[in-house]
């Protein structure tokens, strides 16, 4: 009975720690990422692109509604953010709305 009650716990904190590293990325401007140097692997010891790169730029200009910015940084930014706010909500759902 208290792995449940722990379980509980340790999904409520789940949900807090998305809740606030969302606000966070809503509280940040669109461009945050923008600057800076690259930090994918492939670009620093190959210097080529990967089909990640530009990835993060696209997902937080998307969630600010650039969709030309986020278009421009990586076109796949279009498919991996529904997934990703679709396994989040999953996620949620499972843990709290689900009956087991």
């Amino acid at each position: 009975m208290e792995t449940k009650t722990n379980k509980q716990k340790i999904g409520v904190v789940w949900l807090a720690l998305l809740s606030v590293f969302g606000l966070i990325l809503l509280w940040l401007p669109g461009s945050y990422f923008d600057e800076g140097p690259p930090m994918c692997l492939s670009v620093i010891l190959l210097n080529r692109e990967c089909y990640g790169c530009g990835m993060t730029r696209g997902v937080m200009h998307l969630i600010h509604f650039e969709f030309e910015q986020a278009w421009m940084y990586n076109k796949l930014a279009f498919v991996v953010f529904p997934l990703l706010v679709y396994m989040i909500l999953w996620e949620i759902w499972s843990r709290f709305f689900k009956k087991k």
